[in-house]
């Protein structure tokens, strides 16, 4: 009879979480809770709980009440899909909030980046990414001058700056990805709302016109809680090289 009993709990937290009845970051009812609707001991709502623990919708620690997770959005790296046309495609509302918009001088790094001489006029912007409401994302975002002066008379709260720049004669046409995890700093602590020195992920992207020069070096922080990457790829030849990625 327990063996049913877990099922069903696990089944009516399940239907309850995929309604939103009870939504990412709020608390499931209590074991005394559940074993007092259920009539039932603790044991089946342990394991009504591991269940859903495996299915990754609620995370349990010790001392505190269970949570139902966030779901965590899958973007893919092999292809040049813009965020908020990726966050419509997911069923969720992008968001933006411009912190910088700014002209400044290239340091030796971002010139690098860019083709450009250290000391060279580029643009920069920082910008914090929600998926409905909540931050996800903190890009870090550097352009020629050339291309980004376009973005000073743009509302990039309101815009899809890599849509916006392709509509003024700028697409993305070649585009290098690199993905790595790194600590938060103190504006990715503020801003994505976690403590000083958690794990991120980081997507550094550069960006290449028709004519293959480089218009846009930038870095997109993403909380690993909330998005994972993913790459597909057409198979592996017999000496173990990588051959061809496909978009997901």
């Amino acid at each position: 009879m327990s063996d049913v009993v877990y099922l069903q709990i696990a089944d009516d937290l399940r239907t309850r979480i995929s309604s939103g009845e009870l939504r990412p970051g709020e608390a499931v009812p209590t074991e005394a809770e559940l074993a007092e609707r259920w009539k039932t001991s603790r044991g089946p709502i342990r394991n009504a709980f591991a269940l859903l623990r495996g299915e990754g919708l609620i995370e349990t620690a010790r001392g505190r009440p269970a949570r139902v997770t966030a779901p965590k959005a899958t973007q893919a790296v092999d292809v040049s899909v813009p965020f908020t046309r990726w966050a419509r495609d997911l069923g969720v509302v992008p968001g933006a909030q411009t912190q910088e918009l700014s002209l400044r001088r290239a340091d030796a790094s971002l010139a690098a980046a860019l083709d450009v001489a250290v000391g060279d006029t580029i643009v920069s912007v920082v910008r914090l990414r929600l998926l409905d409401g909540r931050p996800a994302m903190l890009e870090r975002l550097n352009y020629i001058e050339s291309v980004g002066r376009l973005l000073l008379d743009a509302d990039t709260d309101a815009i899809s700056i890599t849509e916006y720049l392709g509509a003024h004669g700028h697409p993305i046409v070649g585009l290098q990805h690199e993905i790595d995890a790194v600590a938060a700093d103190d504006q990715d602590a503020a801003l994505l709302r976690v403590p000083v020195a958690s794990p991120i992920l980081r997507l550094t992207r550069t960006s290449r016109d028709a004519e293959g020069r480089v218009f846009e070096a930038s870095e997109d922080r993403y909380l690993s809680t909330i998005v994972r990457f993913t790459v597909a790829a057409s198979g592996i030849s017999a000496e173990g090289q990588y051959l061809r990625a496909v978009g997901g």
